[in-house]
């Protein structure tokens, strides 16, 4: 039997402001939809985790938006890294700069990663 997508839901609340996450994990992929407030789309990137046997970061672009370009990238490439898969990751934030936020996602990207290692 063919296994379906587990779908993992955090939130962090910091400097009295919410921040949420939707992780979809597939066989070969992670989505991780960070959000500021309340869950939508944002800035989307896409990266892809390197081979074993090469050195380098992985490869990535953004596939849609143009606010929090750095962060999204960045928190995809990381999500490849650390799982091996193709790492989608949206970001939105509506109040905070994208140098403020990134800490926190940083934050809510591993707190989700650790509740879906616990439920593996």
């Amino acid at each position: 039997m063919l296994s379906r997508a587990k779908i993992i839901k955090e939130e962090l609340i910091e400097n009295d402001t919410s921040f949420f996450a939707v992780c979809i994990e597939t066989k070969n992929a992670s989505q991780l939809f960070l959000s500021e407030g309340e869950d939508k789309l944002g800035t989307l990137a896409v990266a892809m985790p390197q081979p074993k046997n090469l050195v380098g970061s992985p490869l990535s672009s953004v596939l849609l938006g143009d606010r929090n370009i750095m962060i999204s990238r960045l928190l995809a490439e990381l999500l490849a890294q650390k799982t091996g898969k193709i790492g989608l990751v949206s970001v939105f934030t509506k109040s905070v700069s994208e140098q403020e936020a990134a800490p926190i996602l940083r934050k809510l990207l591993d707190n989700t990663l650790k509740k879906q290692e616990e439920e593996n």
